[in-house]
């Protein structure tokens, strides 16, 4: 039993909300943390010797604005931070699976499908309002006597995005916590290092994928016009 399961037995909350909530709590202290150096007397133009959690953060920051700049049209810097808090908090729900006794929160169906439903709310809003009435329109077809037709395929086509994102999330990451608790279960030591190391890569790759695909969702939506 985990950490977070004891805690939901002395509590009564929900094991996934401690978790999540651990998780943005590191995120809020991660960002607190390099803003404190952003405005020290060097302005923050300096970066720190070697590896440390501001230049972390500065890497993943600055790779995930130039995908965003890429994929979400002119505007990008509007819809940015949304991106990034949920990148972060996904791959900081992701590591935090990978460490004996705690769990992470994106094994769970209700944080992945959650994560799922505001991505798909978030993109939906974006293009109603970047296009208004247009964005809408294109879910009836060119002519209104093709709606009957033309409305459930561009629902089924929008709402399987959610879908998509909510399982691939989840099969991905019980699967990994899966196999390494498994092997740490058969061979304590050295074997599950090499599973935990794998687990890091997934745990990044998983939350680029879900950051990635909402990105060109909202691209989508951004330059979605009355022609299609």
């Amino acid at each position: 039993m985990t950490l977070f399961q004891h805690m939901e037995h002395a509590t009564g909350v929900p094991w996934m909300i401690w978790s999540s909530v651990v998780s943005a709590l590191v995120l809020l202290g991660g960002g607190l943390l390099v803003r404190s150096r952003l405005a020290a007397s060097s302005g923050g133009i300096v970066p720190d010797d070697g590896l440390s959690v501001r230049n972390g953060f500065e890497i993943l920051t600055q790779m995930l604005a130039g995908l965003a700049e890429q994929n979400m049209g002119p505007h990008w810097r509007r819809y940015f931070p949304f991106i990034a808090t949920l990148f972060f908090f996904i791959l900081i729900s992701n590591l935090l699976g990978l460490i004996p006794g705690l769990g992470g929160a994106t094994t769970s169906p209700n944080v992945t499908w959650a994560w799922a439903l505001i991505s798909f709310a978030v993109h939906q809003y974006v293009g109603i309002k970047e296009n208004g009435f247009g964005y809408i329109q294109h879910f009836i077809g060119p002519v209104w006597w093709l709606a009957p037709l033309y409305a459930p395929i561009e629902l089924l086509s929008h709402l399987s995005r959610v879908f998509t994102l909510a399982v691939r999330l989840l099969a991905n990451m019980s699967a990994d916590h899966i196999v390494v608790g498994v092997w740490l279960a058969l061979v304590p030591v050295v074997v599950p290092a090499l599973f935990m190391g794998l687990g890091v890569l997934v745990a990044f790759l998983q939350a680029y994928v879900f950051a990635m695909l909402s990105m060109i969702y909202i691209g989508l939506a951004v330059a979605h016009d009355d022609s299609h």
